[in-house]
């Protein structure tokens, strides 16, 4: 009896840990080799700023704010030429996406070349957004370096060639609520194997001609 159920841990706790090492296994695989800097990114035609939590008074957070910033950086020295900005607007109280608009457009970045998702609810939703909705093939990612790399490993699985940008400046503001971040990463690698594997499909909706129209314009 007892050799059985020290079995059945072993296998539970083997199953554990393929559960959560598989999918950052997967993950590093995808991602290792394109995380780059503001000056060592390739050009690419797109940059897609992911969305983070905005104050009620319509100002971004700082994480946000940080992810702002570098969309502009990377605007600004030529590397992209469209900002997609995702986020949650998923009530009339809460709207990510034209606060990452106003917030740009103050840092000098021209309203015509800031495309907005309103649809972006999560990392996946708004990769998948971009190529099914957008029409991106190629981008550049812009967040926070911890989440970096589970958007890079969902984007190149569903086909978009993408690089990524991270920020770590927000790190020293509060170490803790980026450690907290980094250890929900965890449970986030796993949702990202199940939306992968099941090919999830987030909210959709017609094809929108925004990205293509600022190339254009």
């Amino acid at each position: 009896m007892a050799g059985w159920i020290i079995k059945l841990a072993a296998t539970t706790v083997a199953a554990g840990l393929a559960v959560v090492g598989l999918p950052v296994v997967y993950r590093w695989a995808m991602s290792h080799d394109r995380v780059a800097t503001v000056a060592t990114v390739p050009e690419a035609p797109v940059a897609m700023i992911l969305g983070a939590e905005v104050y009620s008074n319509g100002n971004p957070s700082p994480y946000l704010r940080a992810r702002l910033d570098l969309g502009a950086k990377l605007y600004k020295a030529g590397k992209v030429k469209v900002l997609l900005v995702s986020g949650d607007n998923g009530t009339v109280h809460y709207n990510e996406t034209d606060a990452m608009r106003n917030y740009l457009i103050k840092v000098g970045v021209p309203a015509k070349v800031i495309v907005g998702d309103y649809a972006g609810f999560d990392t996946y939703d708004s990769c998948v957004r971009a190529k099914r909705i957008f029409g991106v093939n190629a981008m550049t990612i812009v967040t926070q370096s911890y989440h970096l790399s589970r958007a890079l490993a969902i984007c190149r699985t569903i086909g978009i060639d993408a690089w990524g940008v991270g920020d770590d400046t927000v790190k020293k503001l509060n170490p803790d609520t980026w450690n907290a971040g980094v250890t929900r990463e965890y449970g986030a690698n796993v949702k990202m194997a199940w939306d992968l594997l099941t090919q999830r499909t987030p909210t959709l909706g017609p094809p929108e001609d925004g990205v293509t129209k600022a190339l254009a314009g």
